[in-house]
């Protein structure tokens, strides 16, 4: 297991951020720790680094970004920039590579657009796995701000198609999808999602099971990113899940109505594959449209409650407690969302309306995947096979072997023991 920090930690010199800092050094055991805008003393970096247990691999030419970097790693300098610190990290006695590049972008747009220009000239020379993260001080979507002006496309393009053009994407994250809160209340409320992990293809065919999870904010304004990394690069495809409370969704059958449909003649069981597919696909995306990650929005829905509650509590006008009501209202109709979700995922009839208890459905949840798992597999030869390896290869060679056989049957007695329905001429 292998994990990392970013953070814009604003106030490094409060006690109150350094100590979480120190705090989440010592529950994780990072690999590397990028800080950004860290309001730095000179004198106090030597204590950081002492009190942390790393080496400090280098402050920026700007001063507003700290690479610190366990022991376990040899790194090399590649890019330093007043907007982003690029080192290439190896862990000793290894011979892979991986660049890191942290981001602390300028306020302003102009200023922005040398970061994106130079991390596009970096892409053209990446060969090796590229993860970027930090503060890029952008959103790429509406759905990435809460409250303040309306998002529009100039605020969002340039840092779009740096992404497009580095060939980077997305690496998701867990927890809050907003990193950023402006600590105001009121109309002059704020929230946004400024602070993101971004990989090329590299990275995410290496180290595909790199979580990114956002932590609450404490000791500054901005989320600290947790980067974890198991160590098992095995894809798992998840399977299409009907989800029981679309139906009760407006839209819901005439989506359905519009998408089974085929235009074109075939085998009917071809034809049915067909329309079922195109409905499969169409429902997933209109499920991430309509409803969103359920949990990140529980959590985002929360963080903005508490704020509305705040406001309300200062300045307890109709319309501020109007505004209450609807988030309230949102955050009641997601938190039915969530306990019909784990209601038809572990398949539990009997709770009865209104008795919400996700952990109680967390452990049914738990206790059915210990059930369903394979500990071991007897072979042919009646020899029992254990370790995971072994067990994949006999599943694999046992159907592949059903699956190949040649011989046709020839024995059809057990038809006999079928009742028969219809006449024989019918039959005919």
């Amino acid at each position: 297991m292998m994990n990392a920090l970013i953070w814009n930690i604003r106030s490094v010199n409060t006690m109150e951020a350094f100590t979480r800092l120190i705090k989440l050094n010592q529950k994780y055991h990072f690999g590397f720790i990028g800080l950004m805008e860290p309001f730095q003393d000179s004198g106090k970096i030597e204590e950081y680094r002492r009190r942390l247990g790393m080496e400090l691999a280098l402050v920026n030419i700007s001063g507003k970004i700290w690479d610190f970097v366990e022991d376990i790693f040899d790194y090399y300098i590649m890019v330093d920039h007043q907007q982003h610190l690029t080192i290439k990290l190896r862990v000793r006695g290894s011979q892979e590579d991986m660049l890191v590049s942290l981001v602390y972008a300028k306020s302003t747009k102009t200023e922005r657009l040398e970061l994106w220009d130079s991390l596009e000239d970096l892409f053209t020379s990446v060969d090796i796995p590229w993860m970027i993260g930090g503060d890029f001080n952008s959103i790429t979507s509406e759905d990435e701000k809460f409250c303040g002006l309306p998002v529009t496309i100039n605020e969002i393009q340039d840092f779009r198609g740096c992404i497009h053009n580095c060939g980077i994407s997305d690496l998701g994250f867990s927890g809050s999808k907003f990193t950023w809160w402006n600590g105001q209340s009121g109309d002059d409320c704020i929230f946004k999602r400024l602070d993101r992990c971004l990989g090329n293809l590299l990275l995410q065919a290496k180290y595909s099971s790199v979580g990114i999870k956002h932590l609450i904010r404490s000791g500054s304004d901005h989320a600290p990113m947790l980067i974890s990394y198991t160590g098992d690069n095995r894809s798992i495809k998840k399977p299409f899940k009907f989800l029981n409370f679309w139906v009760k969704q407006e839209g819901f059958i005439e989506l359905i109505k519009q998408n089974w449909t085929a235009d074109f003649l075939a085998n009917p069981f071809i034809l049915f594959h067909h329309k079922l597919k195109k409905v499969k696909t169409a429902l997933a995306q209109w499920s991430k449209a309509t409803f969103g990650n359920i949990f990140q929005e529980i959590e985002a829905l929360e963080e903005i409650i508490k704020v509305k509650e705040t406001q309300f509590q200062n300045f307890p006008t109709p319309n501020n407690r109007q505004e209450l009501h609807k988030v309230q209202a949102e955050l009641h109709r997601y938190l039915h969302l969530e306990e019909e979700f784990w209601k038809q995922k572990v398949g539990m009839q009997w709770f009865q309306d209104g008795d919400r208890n996700t952990k109680k459905f967390h452990a049914y949840v738990q206790g059915r995947r210990k059930q369903m798992q394979i500990r071991r597999i007897q072979g042919d030869d009646g020899s029992w096979i254990e370790e995971e390896g072994g067990i994949i290869a006999e599943a694999i060679r046992f159907y592949t072997a059903q699956f190949t056989k040649e011989e046709d049957p020839k024995d059809f007695d057990i038809l006999n023991h079928f009742p028969r329905m219809i006449f024989e001429e019918e039959n005919l």
